[in-house]
């Protein structure tokens, strides 16, 4: 597999081919690559941004959608092999968070690459377990967490259409990650840094200081206002930590 055969599930809004570092960005339930359109332009030149698109949405709206995360974990770990002539560091916000430990778990044990760093956001850590059954809700049930999170656009959400099409493939992140378990046991040597909403209704701060257990390099927490979207209205300083931490001396080639 070449980097073009990635297309599918690597985008790159923002080409950096000289940055030092590759940000691999990784949505939440039911999200699309375009949810990180503005941090790839905020972000480069300095940093080339791979924007994940999962299958079931937008332009890959046909292909079925993923229920299990260790399954979706494996298949876009191939998919970065090709990527792993640079650096790579991870972000990934709620469901993301996860698919992001989980690849970097693949990576340190079976590429021998350890990512210079893993940005949680709005995700309780790995071992910390609630039950929850959004997937097992009907459409309106589902459309009614969205509502509720609010990390959905309006506009799709009031048109019947567009709900229609992109209800699958909520409905199966959903159940990958309300099924996913994870061993407090679990553990990466990358650097992890969360980022948490004071009032996200589904990560305490005690659920979010927990991903400290998860790695045996450096941890850091930055708490904001707001809720389980909270990075909508702190993009500056969210750009800010991640500049920093990936620029930081320690950490230069």
């Amino acid at each position: 597999m070449n980097k073009q055969e990635t297309s599918l599930w690597v985008r790159r809004y923002h080409a950096s081919d000289e940055s030092r570092i590759q940000l691999v960005c990784l949505p939440h339930a039911g999200g699309s690559a375009s949810f990180y359109f503005p941090m790839s332009q905020s972000l480069a030149p300095a940093m080339d941004v791979l924007s994940v698109q999962y299958p079931g949405r937008q332009d890959r709206r046909d292909e079925p959608g993923i229920v299990d995360i260790g399954a979706y974990a494996d298949a876009l770990t191939e998919q970065l092999v090709p990527w792993l002539d640079r650096p790579l560091a991870f972000f990934g916000h709620s469901m993301g968070a996860i698919l992001a430990f989980e690849v970097t778990r693949r990576l340190e044990r079976d590429h021998g690459v350890t990512p210079e760093h893993i940005f949680a956001s709005g995700r309780r850590s790995p071992a910390s377990f609630r039950h929850e059954t959004v997937h097992l809700r009907d459409d309106d049930g589902i459309v009614a967490e969205m509502r509720e999170l609010s990390g959905t656009d309006a506009k799709i959400l009031g048109n019947e259409e567009i709900l229609r099409m992109v209800l699958p493939a909520i409905r199966s992140d959903y159940t990958a990650i309300e099924n996913y378990r994870a061993a407090p046991e679990d553990v990466v040597r990358t650097p992890i840094t969360v980022l948490t909403g004071d009032a996200d209704p589904r990560t305490s701060r005690e659920e979010a200081d927990a991903w400290k257990a998860h790695t045996t390099g450096g941890f850091d927490l930055h708490s904001f206002p707001g809720g389980h979207f909270f990075l909508a209205n702190h993009q500056e300083k969210i750009m800010g930590i991640i500049s920093e931490e990936l620029s930081a001396p320690a950490r230069m080639a």
